[in-house]
């Protein structure tokens, strides 16, 4: 694309709807799936309604449109040998609609038994099947997904029992699984596969609570002493539960994990609030955001970052100012408690709302929508990889010769181990100086990084070794340009793709290289360092030992300095830190505060921070934003043995002009690598 095409080119970066514009010049000749590579370059946030697009004028529209949930067509359809499958996903839980329809064929009460499998129960499920396939009974096995070590006996079962020899015609076998590797391929290929996505957006969430139980059952609904009060808890908690099923879709810009947040949750919150409403005169808010927010919904909550983050949400709800007229849910003029009036009042209401939700109302900036839509795309092109055939097509290069060529570029840039023991004597153990620690620790880790397969992979090409099954995933990860999981395992974590992962690597040995030569940077490459809790170990340890302050005394302050990349000298005390990009947010480098985004920037690099150790009982905590910083955009993390999480780093105190609540909603982080 040559440089005076850019104004052309900038009217489809810019565009709401890329996928339907005409593409400049002779572009425009490119049609199906040409098309999607060039906008895949410009806007791969497009992509997943790009297909639609190339399926409806390829296969027709009904291949896009999902059928209505169908239990009776799928019942007609199946025999007593063929089990019915559901494959949940979160938030949809099909055994109501199976226990009504059950009930509807007359099969209801004693002639259908449920089990949840888990631990021991797989031989009182096995016997359940034994007597219904005499008594021409139903059974219904749930989660089959938490019993994978049983799935083999239930394959047998299914294979060499349920024969429609010894089965009686009314028998049937329904089971409920998330999608899961280990559920035997023969049930799924021989039985009825059904899935029930729920609807998506808040207005379709709140519609699902307020049209099935207990909300539409009357009696419930008009049960509580204090009606008006009762109406607006309700549908600001309904609402609530909107907000934290829905922003699991923008992934951990919404929820660090993604939590099964379901029905049983909202229903069991909602019995509280009756409760309370009933037994005291006085709203008693903080119980009730005690046991919403800490035991039904928070009980599943297991990341810190993401229990501050529910609890800011649930204030939006549960607040003294619920009880004004029209009280403001959301920024914008759709979402607010609707009047006090009858169930039909609500259901008209909850009709009227947008059908797409804006990102601002769960609290997030309108980028998110880019990211939710990009996330999108890597689910359905790394689904489409796991369908690739293995085999060459006919002019290029064979896959052999292309893994070959890469194995042997990366090895040609990859320098030679860091002499450690040279390291030691320039840089010794001294009381005084920890950073001499902390640079032997990283060499070693680094030195540990073990590419021999690289060279195993060439011979085994070339026939000189024998190709073993880890040596083969190494292959065909490197074909697709992925990082081999057996380097992952050793490696620190990283998104990247298989050449960014590359440079990234070399650019962290150089870090150290130089470090090494010309000694201790007076800026720290905070991204470089494989385990970035022993540098602020280091950095609190220099402090504590200058003046005799116990350790565990010691935290940070921060101060984001004007400069963006280098210092003329060391601090006197602490240490410069670049390195960092913030998420959800961007540093306003002329107020100096954090700020809002610009559009279709995600990312923004912060300038060098100063890293500035002090007494933490005498730090004031005003006017911040306690910032985490995460290794990676995925934010979740494992607790390794250390106790700390192989993601998180710390939290950094940016100064703020709005309550620390607008951040914890837009789900703000700073994180020391991006994905590319």
């Amino acid at each position: 694309i040559h440089l005076e095409n850019v104004s052309k080119w900038q009217l489809i970066y810019d565009s709401v709807r890329p996928h339907e514009e005409a593409f400049p010049d002779v572009w425009n000749t490119l049609m199906g799936l040409d098309r999607m590579v060039v906008l895949r370059c410009l806007r791969p946030d497009k992509i997943v309604p790009a297909a639609r697009v190339f399926i409806i004028e390829n296969m027709g529209r009904t291949f896009i449109e999902p059928p209505t949930f169908d239990l009776g067509g799928s019942y007609n359809d199946s025999n007593c040998c063929a089990p019915l499958i559901f494959v949940l996903s979160p938030g949809a839980d099909p055994m109501a609609g199976l226990l009504k329809f059950a009930d509807d064929l007359g099969m209801g009460g004693t002639s259908i038994q449920t089990i949840s499998l888990g631990q021991g129960q797989g031989p009182i499920a096995a016997n359940m099947i034994y007597q219904a396939i005499t008594d021409g009974t139903w059974v219904v096995l749930q989660n089959c997904h938490l019993a994978t070590s049983w799935m083999p006996a239930l394959e047998k079962i299914c294979e060499e029992v349920i024969v429609p020899e010894n089965t009686n015609d009314k028998f049937r076998l329904w089971l409920t699984s998330y999608p899961s590797e280990k559920f035997p391929v023969s049930i799924l290929q021989n039985g009825i596969k059904m899935t029930n996505e729920p609807p998506k957006g808040v207005r379709a969430n709140l519609l699902r609570s307020y049209l099935n139980d207990p909300i539409s059952d009357p009696v419930f609904f008009s049960s509580c002493q204090k009606p008006e009060m009762w109406q607006k808890m309700l549908f600001g908690l309904c609402f609530f539960h909107a907000l934290v099923q829905e922003r699991r879709n923008f992934g951990p810009l919404g929820w660090n994990i993604p939590y099964e947040f379901n029905e049983s949750d909202l229903r069991i919150s909602m019995r509280q609030i009756q409760m309370f409403l009933n037994e005291y005169e006085e709203i008693p808010f903080e119980a009730l955001t005690y046991l919403t927010g800490e035991c039904n919904y928070g009980g599943r909550v297991t990341d810190d970052k993401d229990r501050r983050l529910l609890l800011s949400l649930l204030s939006i709800v549960y607040n003294k100012d619920i009880e004004q007229d029209k009280y403001m849910l959301a920024p914008g003029d759709d979402y607010y408690i609707p009047p006090h009036g009858p169930y039909e009042s609500y259901i008209e209401f909850l009709r009227g709302l947008p059908i797409t939700t804006h990102p601002e109302v769960f609290g997030l900036h309108e980028n998110a929508d880019i990211t939710k839509d990009n996330q999108e795309t890597n689910q359905l092109f790394s689904g489409v990889l796991l369908t690739l055939p293995r085999e060459a097509g006919g002019g290029g290069k064979s896959p052999q010769e292309t893994v070959e060529d890469l194995a042997q570029n990366i090895l040609s840039k990859l320098p030679s181990d860091f002499n450690v023991e040279e390291v030691m004597k320039k840089y010794p153990v001294l009381y005084e100086e920890s950073m001499n620690t902390v640079l032997r620790q990283e060499l070693i880790r680094f030195n540990r990084y073990d590419l021999i397969s690289l060279v195993n992979l060439g011979r085994a090409i070339k026939g000189q070794v024998l190709m073993s099954s880890e040596l083969e995933d190494v292959f065909n990860s490197m074909l697709m340009g992925k990082v081999p999981p057996m380097w992952a395992a050793k490696s620190y974590p990283s998104l990247k793709p298989l050449g960014s992962y590359v440079s990234d690597l070399l650019s962290r040995l150089v870090f150290f290289q130089d470090w090494v030569i010309h000694g201790p940077p007076t800026v720290f490459w905070i991204s470089g360092f494989y385990f970035t809790q022993s540098f602020l170990t280091g950095v609190s340890q220099n402090y504590a030992r200058k003046y005799t302050i116990p350790i565990d005394h010691i935290g940070f302050e921060f101060e984001v300095m004007k400069q963006e990349h280098t210092m003329e000298k060391m601090p006197e005390d602490g240490a410069y830190v670049k390195g960092l990009f913030l998420e959800g947010a961007r540093w306003d480098r002329e107020s100096l505060l954090i700020g809002e985004s610009l559009p279709k920037i995600l990312y923004d690099s912060l300038p060098i921070i100063w890293l500035k150790p002090g007494e933490s009982s005498r730090f004031l905590h005003e006017n911040i934003y306690s910032c985490p910083v995460y290794k990676t955009s995925a934010r979740r993390g494992i607790l390794s043995t250390t106790g700390h999480s192989t993601n998180y780093v710390l939290s950094v105190e940016l100064p703020s002009d709005k309550p620390q609540k607008h951040w914890i909603n837009r789900g703000v982080a700073a994180l020391c690598q991006l994905d590319d």
